[in-house]
């Protein structure tokens, strides 16, 4: 994953956030609603990008031993 997915990632928890900040102004449930599984899904996103540079971090120092 790359600069792109963590772009996305934190543009879904924004307009996640602002969704569910305006559905809570209007007192529309469906829109708050959406806003916080959108923000969920960037959050999700991100945590999963943490987890990848993580690995793929591991996977490096691995290889660097074995040269």
């Amino acid at each position: 994953m790359g600069i792109g997915d963590k772009a996305k990632a934190a543009a879904d928890q924004a307009v996640g956030k602002i969704k569910q900040g305006v559905g809570d102004l209007t007192d529309n449930e469906r829109l708050e609603a959406e806003g916080a599984a959108q923000n969920l899904k960037g959050q999700a996103e991100a945590k999963a990008e943490e987890v990848t540079d993580a690995a793929e971090d591991k996977i490096d120092q691995l290889k660097n031993r074995l040269d």
